[in-house]
């Protein structure tokens, strides 16, 4: 199987060199990754100028754009585009519920199913364990060619930061969500101009059993099924029937 690795935190960052020496054992690999750290880069495309991939070292590339602009051109044979999965990730750090809106890393995995690839998207809730996470993804890998899934359908995982005998199993999960987050920070700008960061994350608001936030704290690997379809079905009818009412 030929796989391509990609990720929102860098070509060199820890999580996807630890994941490309545990799978180059059984598969072939290649890296295309963002020159930078592109966190929360989401699925933006870059438009307004052309991109520059880079061969820095046998079969790793580095592209100076977003998560998604390296699986675009990495698939569109750029960069060979002979892949017959894309693995995105190892991030440094969690990708549960509602941080799947922000995250490179899903958006990554997403471009490639938009694209026709089976797609995983990995992350590590903490940064020392890559290597736990990097065992079970290849560990996955190895009975991939039973799971069957629907079409546009990518799977997004998230492993808890434990050494690898101390994981307690796999749970199939649905996003949670998290409470609003953190207002904006003000930052010291050095020429005394108006400066903030943006706010941190929230503590979880829906991590009852079945969620992904809940199957992490309980020490399990989550993985989640998700798909591009945003439509909310249930809001439907009642939807209609407003329409109806004010339509002339």
């Amino acid at each position: 199987m030929r796989l391509l690795l990609a990720n929102d935190d860098g070509l060199d960052a820890k999580g996807i060199q630890t994941l490309a020496n545990y799978l180059q054992k059984d598969f072939q690999c290649t890296l295309v990754a963002p020159d930078r750290d592109r966190s929360g880069a989401s699925n933006s495309l870059t438009l307004t100028r052309p991109l520059r991939p880079t061969l820095v070292r046998e079969g790793q590339y580095k592209v100076d754009g977003t998560p998604t602009d390296c699986v675009n051109l990495a698939l569109s044979e750029v960069i060979d585009g002979r892949f017959d999965a894309v693995i995105s990730g190892i991030n440094h750090g969690p990708n549960l519920g509602d941080d799947v809106i922000y995250s490179g890393t899903v958006a990554a995995a997403m471009e490639a199913r938009h694209l026709g690839r089976p797609a995983i998207a990995v992350s590590l809730v903490g940064n020392r364990y890559f290597d736990t996470a990097a065992k079970w993804v290849s560990k996955l890998l190895q009975d991939s060619h039973t799971l069957a899934l629907p079409p546009k359908v990518l799977l997004n995982i998230n492993i808890p930061d434990l050494p690898f005998a101390e994981i307690k199993g796999i749970k199939v999960t649905r996003l949670g969500y998290r409470h609003q987050a953190h207002p904006a920070i003000p930052a010291n700008h050095p020429k005394g101009l108006e400066c903030y960061w943006i706010g941190a994350l929230a503590e979880p608001n829906d991590a009852q059993e079945g969620t992904d936030f809940h199957a992490v704290a309980n020490g399990y690997i989550s993985i989640t099924p998700m798909h591009t379809d945003m439509t909310c079905h249930s809001a439907l009818h009642q939807l209609n029937q407003w329409v109806n009412d004010i339509a002339p």
